[in-house]
């Protein structure tokens, strides 16, 4: 579970009569924020699986990595890191292209 890293747990709701708006209702700025974070942590994902299958690579090239198949598995890991940066930024593309349509 440690790809889904971004992900955050959902929190309790609250019983009816202990709402309060102000509480509940999330600014622009803490919007913006919350998917700023989500995309650094999808990049950061990225990389880090990036990296490590860089060293992986460069341990099987040297005769250091005792187990091969963990570079394939590191490889796998990498590669859907990368498609759900991908997935990210196509669904924040289609969503922006659908803010420009809305007339005001």
């Amino acid at each position: 579970m440690q790809g889904a890293a971004f992900i955050t747990p959902m929190a309790p709701w609250a019983r009816i009569g202990d709402l309060n708006e102000t509480q509940y209702a999330p600014t622009a700025n803490a919007e913006a924020s919350l998917f700023k974070d989500v995309f650094k942590n999808t990049i950061d994902q990225v990389k880090k699986a990036q990296a490590d299958v860089e060293h992986k690579q460069y341990l099987l090239a040297t005769g250091q990595l005792d187990d091969a198949h963990t570079l394939p598995i590191a490889e796998a890991k990498a590669g859907l890191a990368l498609d759900v940066l991908i997935t990210l930024r196509n669904k924040t593309l289609e969503s922006y292209g659908e803010l420009i349509k809305i007339n005001v």
